[in-house]
């Protein structure tokens, strides 16, 4: 099996596949993102679905790109008859989706097979394929249907559609997939040439649209293009990342579906897409924050579907034996029914910036906002599953009641610098309340540290955050002693893990990688304590973490030295994006951006 970083995304804004370095598509869910999979080899065998196509011969040597600055793939197999380059990419859609492989010739002549194994409902209903008058296949299977167009002919062979042709130097040879209802007329075909024209110029277009001018222009542009890629087109919502269950210590149980819109992910991702310039894909994430949250406020949820659905159902899959036998395989995610106060903050603090940002104002925004902050009034002081969603017993985390002051003292300079209508000095008071209460039970004294929840002794990297919130300034001793903690207890090898799991009551078994995310947060904190070359050096290590193509992963695992956890991770590349901004912005003023004009000045013209 592939390794995680050895996959590459294709996609078409409502749903991605992963293809391997061995030419091999082993995840796709039509039509969304968060459909059932009919390729599900990453997370079993070629018996769960994939589409391979591959030189028949030995290769000796392969490479892959992105074609400038698309979404476009372009990987390169070299054998010792020749080479050719297999073009994969997913056009955008016009009444229907599709995936487009184009094999291009480029030396000599290359014995070429493909196989494709569609499996629907995760890998486990093979279809009923028939053979249309005009040479089309057509896999049906309950509502799914696909169908396959090629420039050579295909055929079956043991519940598998296969093809054996040679490739010569300046020749190409094109496969057409299209996904449709079973229940209307199969799809009209697409022509290869004009589609890849289209698919480039979309995705070149878009990608001119940063303002983006630093020092770090192709990580940026690429994490950009990944968060795009990660965007469901028809209602704004990015999910977490095209995947279920890959590992985030392989073999073990924490296996998570992340095909859903966490709206923690809120005020980084919009400030990311604003300071890359996109204000109107900052718009519509907003606008889906606004739509998902609306209702009830005793309701809210932590994360929703890409419509905003609410019932997040999780089950588990027990057909497939889970990425390098990592089990269970999971189907939504029961964290959606836990209390996260944090979520309060990122809300406020989301929206705040987006006023900041001069986005549009949305006229049912505040009062939404008011409605959140007395709820939250409510509710604070309870314990909670906080930022990392434990599965063990609440508790009373740091990080969510630093959240809950964000949420309020967010309200507050709504009021103050917009002028919105709300009871500044009951909000101001609360607030302080907050403050002092984190400040009483979360720094221990002993450790010169805040540490993971109130009366603990553990150290969690989620209070890294505390200075890049605005909570305090980075300069205050106790800042420090916290970050000095991390360094000591929670860096290993250089990256820095969520907290030892060993010793925290998660409710699962201990061991898994470091959160890259995290190491992002300390390169963060290092530029806000003037330490420039240490926030230069651990950004510097992160980026060479990324894959051949630009890509990272939730975690990092330092003793396997690879990636881990689901992929690509849309928060690994927020993140990444936020340090080099932020980088962008020391280098142009010799000073770290402060925290509370992040909305302000987008830094465009780093």
């Amino acid at each position: 099996m592939a390794r995680i970083e050895d996959y590459a995304i294709i996609g078409d804004c409502e749903t991605a596949a992963l293809v391997s370095r061995d030419g091999s598509i082993d995840w796709l869910c039509w039509p969304r993102f968060d459909s059932p999979a009919c390729f599900a080899a990453l997370l079993g065998g070629p018996d769960h679905g994939r589409w391979r196509v591959a030189p028949a011969d030995p290769t000796t040597r392969v490479t892959r790109r992105y074609r400038d600055d698309t979404l476009i793939l372009e990987t390169e197999f070299e054998t010792a008859e020749g080479s050719v380059v297999v073009i994969d990419f997913m056009p955008q859609r016009d009444g229907k989706s599709n995936i487009v492989r184009t094999i291009v010739g480029k030396r000599g002549r290359v014995p070429m097979q493909t196989q494709i194994v569609l499996r629907f409902d995760y890998g486990s209903v093979i279809p009923w394929v028939s053979r249309l008058e005009d040479g089309t296949l057509r896999a049906i299977a309950g509502p799914d249907m696909i169908v396959i167009r090629g420039d050579v002919p295909l055929h079956g062979e043991g519940f598998t559609t296969v093809s054996d042709f040679t490739v010569a130097e300046g020749e190409h040879v094109s496969f057409v997939m299209t996904w449709g209802p079973s229940h209307l007329k199969p799809p009209a075909a697409v022509n290869p040439v004009k589609a890849l024209e289209v698919t480039e110029q979309f995705w070149t277009h878009w990608a001119a649209q940063c303002t983006y001018r630093g020092q770090w222009r192709e990580p940026v542009i690429r994490s950009l293009l990944t968060l795009k890629a990660l965007t469901f087109r028809p209602t704004g919502g990015i999910v977490a990342a095209p995947t279920t269950s890959l590992p985030e210590q392989v073999g073990g149980v924490r296996n998570w579906d992340y095909r859903f819109c966490w709206l923690r992910d809120a005020t980084l991702t919009l400030l990311a897409l604003m300071d890359g310039g996109y204000f109107r894909e900052a718009a519509a994430w907003r606008d889906w924050l606004l739509r998902a949250a609306a209702g009830s406020p005793d309701q809210v949820q932590i994360m929703y579907g890409l419509g905003g659905e609410r019932l997040l159902r999780e089950w588990e899959i027990s057909w497939l034996p889970g990425y390098e036998g990592s089990k269970p395989v999971r189907v939504g995610n029961a964290a959606h029914e836990q209390l996260q106060l944090d979520v309060y903050g990122e809300v406020m603090d989301a929206l705040h910036q987006a006023r900041l940002g001069k986005i549009p104002e949305s006229a049912d925004a505040w009062a939404l906002e008011r409605a959140l902050i007395k709820q939250l009034e409510g509710v604070w002081q309870q314990p909670d599953q906080g930022i990392w969603e434990t599965r063990g017993a609440p508790q009373h985390f740091t990080h969510s009641k630093v959240m809950a002051w964000v949420a309020i003292d967010r309200a507050v300079k709504s009021v103050e610098q917009f002028h919105l209508d709300g009871p500044l000095d009951q909000w101001r008071a609360l607030r302080d309340q907050i403050h002092t209460d984190v400040c009483e039970k979360a720094f221990d004294p002993e450790l010169n540290s805040f540490v993971q929840a109130y009366g603990s002794k553990l150290i969690d990297a989620s209070t890294l955050l505390l200075p890049l919130v605005g909570f305090l300034p980075a300069t205050d001793p106790r800042i420090r002693g916290t970050v000095e903690a991390v360094e000591k207890r929670l860096v290993v090898d250089g990256f820095v893990l969520r907290y030892d799991s060993a010793a925290t009551d998660d409710g699962l078994p201990e061991g898994e990688g470091a959160f890259l995310a995290c190491s992002f947060w300390l390169a963060d904190n290092y530029l806000l304590l003037g330490r420039q070359d240490d926030a230069l050096r651990v950004f510097r290590r992160l980026l060479d973490l990324r894959n051949d193509v630009g890509l990272l992963s939730e975690e990092y695992d330092p003793a396997l030295e690879r990636q881990v956890g689901n992929f690509p991770q849309a928060f690994s590349h927020i993140a990444l994006l936020s340090t080099a901004f932020n980088l962008g912005h020391v280098r142009r003023q010799n000073a770290p951006r402060p925290v509370e004009q992040r909305g302000k000045d987008g830094d465009p013209q780093q």
